[in-house]
């Protein structure tokens, strides 16, 4: 239920109305490609917002059992920026990015102990089950709230509202809401296990730092985790920057909002089954093999993302995209999962934020400086090729089944 509410702010916020409410709105009046390079420089500024918190954080979490405490916080931040954004109007950019911004922190920092859970939460036989199933009633959840959007933006004139961008501000303020609503049963059914007792908050955070400063220099006892986390880095790059820049990129290039905000709604509801099926397949197949066919997929996409020209092209890719995204992303979380000792689980998901959001960070840059210095979006996103291939040529090199008798090991070493 927790992916079901917060992927309404990956379908409104993130990929659907706000880019293109940014664009022509909130960066009315800015010149050129000023506004897809501002987008971009905001979703860079935030995701090293979150780098630099994320794993003290999660060391902290793990030393005091605190994963649902700490996921609560950063939800709340999350919602509170959302609904923020029914104050933007025309020409505050700056204000629009700032809320994006602790959206993005609350929206990722939140994932980071969300995504901790998993090894508490499910056995290695049911991870790629279960974290496709997470990832598949989000694009239930956030296509529903996109597909009421949708309505409230373009019924403007038959809800009563005054105006369409009233309409969009008031879609921004549902969002969340929602994100709240649906994740109060995650909050109420599941608690955290405290492990650290009358400790203060210093004690307690200087703990964090230790363990962070442990996994630092013990992450070389993990070879098989780190080559993981390398490849993650390049490939997940490339995922989250086709994310971020989709609508943008789309609205840049002359496509229609509603054109735009139809097809990604499409992609909700062609990745329910989609991600579902990608589950199943690598229970069978393995999901390496199923990760490595998601990740080709990518490079069809981002590939013909150069060409496109019409609403009927970006349609086509839209479902592209549904069909392998949810699975792409379960895939790499549960991968990751299994490469962790199950007691150091939040910190390093945190760790995995640290290095992630770094690295992260180049694809919104990468599509900023190719965009910048030739004038061409075109461009910009073709370059985004190369995140794929090389993810695809490190995750190879990977042996899974030696990554986890390294973390079992571990757990081993610890009981011990």
């Amino acid at each position: 239920m927790y992916d079901f509410a917060n992927s309404a702010f990956a379908t409104t916020i993130l990929a659907a109305v706000l880019p293109v409410f940014y664009e022509t709105v909130a960066g009315a009046g800015l010149p050129g490609n000023k506004a897809e390079i501002y987008w971009a420089n905001t979703q860079t500024i935030a995701m090293l917002c979150v780098a630099l918190i994320s794993p003290i954080l999660g060391a902290i979490a793990d030393h005091v059992g605190a994963k649902v405490r700490f996921l609560s916080i950063f939800a709340l931040m999350g919602a509170l920026a959302s609904s923020g954004l029914a104050l933007v109007g025309e020409g505050s950019w700056l204000l629009a990015s700032i809320l994006a911004i602790f959206g993005s922190i609350g929206f990722s920092a939140g994932n980071t102990f969300y995504d901790a859970m998993l090894p508490e939460l499910a056995d290695e036989s049911r991870r790629d089950d279960v974290s496709s199933r997470g990832y598949a009633y989000g694009y239930i959840g956030g296509g529903l709230l996109l597909a009421i959007n949708v309505f409230m933006i373009e019924g403007w004139e038959l809800l009563g509202f005054p105006s369409k961008t009233l309409a969009t501000q008031a879609a921004f303020a549902t969002v969340g809401v929602w994100w709240i609503v649906f994740a109060l049963p995650l909050f109420r059914h599941v608690k955290d296990v405290p492990r650290a007792r009358g400790e203060g908050a210093a004690t307690v955070v200087r703990a964090g730092l230790r363990r962070l400063g442990e996994t630092l220099r013990g992450i070389a006892r993990f070879p098989e985790l780190l080559k993981y986390m390398i490849a993650y880095w390049f490939f997940n790059n490339g995922i989250n920057t086709v994310i971020i820049m989709a609508t943008i990129y789309g609205s840049g290039i002359g496509i229609e909002m509603t054109h735009l905000i139809i097809a990604l709604l499409i992609t909700q509801f062609v990745g329910f089954p989609a991600t579902i099926a990608f589950g199943k397949l690598a229970m069978r197949t393995g999901a390496k093999r199923a990760l490595y066919a998601t990740l080709v997929v990518y490079i069809v996409i981002v590939s013909f993302g150069y060409f496109m020209t019409s609403a009927v092209h970006f349609y086509a890719l839209a479902i592209m995209v549904g069909l392998v995204q949810g699975g792409s992303q379960a895939l790499a979380r549960s991968l990751y999962a299994g490469l962790v000792p199950s007691s150091k689980a939040a910190e390093f998901f945190g760790f995995l934020s640290l290095s992630g959001k770094f690295s992260s960070v180049a694809g919104p840059l990468l599509f900023s400086i190719v965009g910048t210095l030739t004038g061409s979006s075109r461009l910009a996103i073709l370059s985004l090729v190369a995140f794929f291939v090389i993810g695809i040529v490190l995750l190879f090199f990977v042996q899974l089944d030696k990554g986890r008798r390294e973390a079992l090991s571990f757990e081993t070493t610890v009981r011990e």
